[in-house]
């Protein structure tokens, strides 16, 4: 007979497992993101999450089921990135209410925490879609509940559990038309079985022979700057890239770091390189990094700031009067970034598409601000989850106007009025944000086929409001026809912000074109700085 119970040292072996095992596959995840672009970080996000939240558990030393998922689900809730990773935390926090108050996990406790799990993850969502991560949970949760008295030892039980969530897997492309239409299966889905397989795993001793390299990942390099004398670049930027390499390529590497900053590390084995510079422009180096791989697990300050922030504390007494309202944008380029500083957001964090923000990342930020209000711009709606979490936790009055584009962002933050109370404002930005048509323009990373429109890896794609709209080989051609998809009769204003991979002229020129075909209306140019897309546009 099989193993029957679960104790808390067992389920925290479990949980490395599963975390272990979703690192070593989460390219796999990565790699089913419906269009084919260069954003697919489904399986990036959810590993960060899982490694945040077994990183808690190392502090517990003989503690029970009920106190290894409670400081697992604190973990995943904290270090949430992205809809994945914020379902993901929701999951192991129902989970972990499923366990409270037990020792040990029998069959039928194990059935009720993953009903609890799916429960949870399910409210989390204000709009649930089947075909996705939650059908999985759910389908396995079920699987478990109805037949949990079937099975007298925890491994032939979990098998047939993770055997229910295969099944389940391969049927979401008939619950999802994009799914189909790509020819892929969910990836958060895949994700989720990851994680149990290698928990079941541990459970059965075949632990995978993936192992973290000794290089210490997670821990950051020490700066000590106090003084702006010390500083000569802003932005202290650390990032980890995941990908093919050897030492030829970390020293070539390090040879192009030199010419955009100092204080240069890069080390690193054969499938990371971790990286660390000082320099003025972040964006540029991890466009050199993205040639190499997909990055992870990135962190990028303004040490200026921070030495300013130190000299405010240190002589600000703490009981100066907050101000009404203080706003943070999430922004994917330096030029993005100083559009929303200019139009007056206190904060600033780098990230979007391949770089979602933590829920921690949000709370620091609101913690940062001394305001009563704080306003958030995801500008992704991949960050809109994690933006609500950190709003759940804050004690501050917290508003998320749930913008999914940087131009929605902007125009978003145009109508704010530091006058109005905070409901007032939310239905201003709200509702100005809904009238923008947000285009983009990138490249695709492998071939595919979309709604009967082929598409050869390298090609350039426009997308716009979440279609694929036009494929060509230049970006200023793509671009032109992707506008002409998007403006109508009503259209009265052209926005475009060009990308770190476009030359100034090659914007100026094209803005020309734009100009005489478009005379009767304003057609404004901006340099967004952004990686992997040439152009971001919108149309209002």
């Amino acid at each position: 007979m099989g193993i029957q119970t679960i104790d808390g040292a067992l389920l925290k072996k479990m949980l490395k497992e599963a975390a272990l095992n979703l690192d070593a596959n989460k390219k796999t995840v990565d790699d089913l993101n419906v269009f084919p672009v260069p954003d697919g970080d489904t399986g990036t996000n959810m590993s960060l999450t899982m490694q945040y939240a077994v990183r808690e558990i190392d502090n517990i030393a003989d503690g029970t089921v009920s106190e290894v998922s409670a400081s697992t689900s604190s973990g995943a809730l904290m270090g949430a990135r992205g809809n994945s990773g914020v379902i993901l935390s929701q999951l192991l926090r129902g989970f972990a209410k499923g366990c409270k108050g037990l020792k040990e996990l029998d069959i039928q406790n194990a059935a009720q925490a993953l009903q609890y799990a799916s429960d949870m993850a399910y409210k989390a969502v204000m709009k649930p879609t089947e075909g996705t991560i939650l059908t999985v949970a759910r389908g396995m949760a079920e699987f478990a509940m109805s037949n949990n008295e079937s099975y007298i030892d925890m491994e032939s039980f979990l098998t047939d559990v993770i055997k229910e969530g295969k099944i389940i897997l391969d049927k979401t492309p008939d619950m999802l038309k994009v799914l189909k239409d790509a020819g892929v299966v969910d990836a958060g889905g895949m994700g989720l079985l990851f994680i149990m397989e290698g928990a079941l795993n541990a459970l059965t001793g075949k632990e995978s022979t993936y192992q973290q390299p000794e290089i210490e990942w997670d821990k950051p390099v020490e700066d000590r700057i106090e003084s702006y004398e010390n500083i000569t670049f802003g932005y202290c930027t650390e990032f980890i890239i995941i990908g093919n390499n050897d030492e030829t390529v970390r020293d070539q590497l390090a040879v192009k770091f030199n010419k955009l900053g100092d204080s240069i590390i890069v080390v690193g084995d054969e499938e990371k390189i971790k990286v660390h510079l000082h320099t003025d422009n972040p964006d540029k180096a991890m466009g050199l990094a993205l040639e190499i791989g997909s990055l992870t697990r990135i962190k990028i300050e303004n040490m200026r700031e921070q030495v300013q922030n130190r000299t405010v504390e240190k002589t600000t007494a703490k009981s100066v009067k907050p101000k009404k309202y203080g706003v943070i944008a999430v922004a994917s380029g330096e030029g993005m970034k100083r559009i929303f500083e200019d139009l007056g957001a206190d904060e600033v964090i780098l990230g979007g598409q391949t770089m979602n923000p933590s829920t921690q990342a949000f709370i620091e930020k609101i913690d940062h601000i001394n305001a009563e209000n704080i306003i958030i711009l995801p500008n992704n709606s991949n960050i809109i989850l994690a933006a609500n979490q950190s709003k759940q936790i804050s004690k501050k009055n917290v508003v998320v106007i749930p913008t999914k584009t940087i131009p929605q962002g902007i125009t978003a933050l145009l109508e704010f009025n530091p006058e109005l109370q905070p409901q007032d404002n939310q239905d201003l930005m709200e509702e100005a944000a809904g009238e923008v048509k947000t285009g983009q323009v990138t490249f695709a990373v492998r071939d595919t086929s979309f709604k009967g429109r082929d598409i050869k890896k390298g090609d350039i794609i426009g997308i716009s409001e979440g279609e694929i709209v036009c494929v060509g080989n230049n970006p200023e051609e793509v671009c032109d026809e992707l506008l002409k998809s998007m403006i109508d009769e009503y259209s009265e204003l052209i926005s475009v912000y060009y990308g770190e991979d476009v030359k100034k002229e090659s914007a100026e020129d094209f803005i020309s074109s734009l100009e005489s075909s478009y005379d009767q209306m304003d057609v404004e140019l901006h340099w967004g700085g952004q990686p992997l897309y040439y152009y971001v546009i919108s149309v209002e």
